[in-house]
């Protein structure tokens, strides 16, 4: 059973739609235990780091979404769902995030005048992905996949192998999907992202992939 997290910080219905399109069997769940028994886990998120950090806090959601990471359950966050699995967010003052990769999430470049491909911020709207290496969640990909994007913060990465494609905004490459062995995130929406954004879901949800259900060690501990 793959688990929606619901922490009431995410568009909660169109992903469940979009799960319903793959055939996969899922649910929307608040509870720390099918968190923890759960096959995989989806983490989705609008609105501010600090804020979404806190209300799994409340949800007493932390400690077993670290507890399932460090089992292996694959898991895969989605816009702010991927930003706090960041170590850390500097959104409205230095937040901790749930620290499973190394980076931190730092507020987007704004244009400059003289740039012709100046993005405004919030950068919202179909972006262009540019591939960074060769993943199981993107092998179906063409060169130029555009997926749709809305934020105002990105991640910065410590290590860069953990980066699988990119997006350009004001200068800067922002991480627009990162894994770190069955951790994985996504800065745009798959779930409003057209055929492409379902085929990577689908390739998420599929357990039969040795790569994206391989199990990892990690020191990470609860909260």
């Amino acid at each position: 059973m793959i688990v929606i997290v619901d922490y009431g910080r995410g568009n909660l219905f169109s992903l469940s739609k979009a799960l319903d399109r793959n055939g996969a069997r899922h649910c929307i769940s608040d509870q720390a235990a099918l968190v923890r028994r759960a096959d995989s886990l989806i983490l989705p998120g609008v609105g501010a780091f600090g804020a979404s950090m806190a209300a799994l806090r409340a949800r007493d959601l932390v400690a077993p979404l670290q507890g399932a990471v460090r089992a292996g359950t694959p898991l895969l966050g989605i816009c702010l769902g991927m930003q706090i699995l960041a170590v850390a967010g500097d959104e409205f003052g230095r937040h901790e995030g749930l620290g499973f990769i190394p980076g931190t999430v730092r507020r987007l470049p704004a244009p400059r005048a003289d740039d012709a491909e100046a993005v405004r911020i919030p950068n919202v709207g179909w972006r262009r992905l540019e591939s960074c290496r060769a993943d199981a969640l993107t092998r179906e990909f063409g060169d130029a996949e555009m997926m749709y994007f809305t934020h105002s913060f990105g991640m910065a990465v410590e290590d860069v192998d953990n980066v699988v494609a990119t997006v350009r905004v004001n200068g800067l490459d922002v991480p627009a999907i990162v894994r770190h062995g069955a951790i994985c995130g996504c800065q745009f929406h798959p779930e409003r992202s057209g055929e492409a954004g379902l085929a990577l879901l689908a390739r998420f949800v599929d357990r039969g992939d040795a790569d994206l259900a391989r199990p990892q060690t990690s020191s990470i501990g609860g909260n």
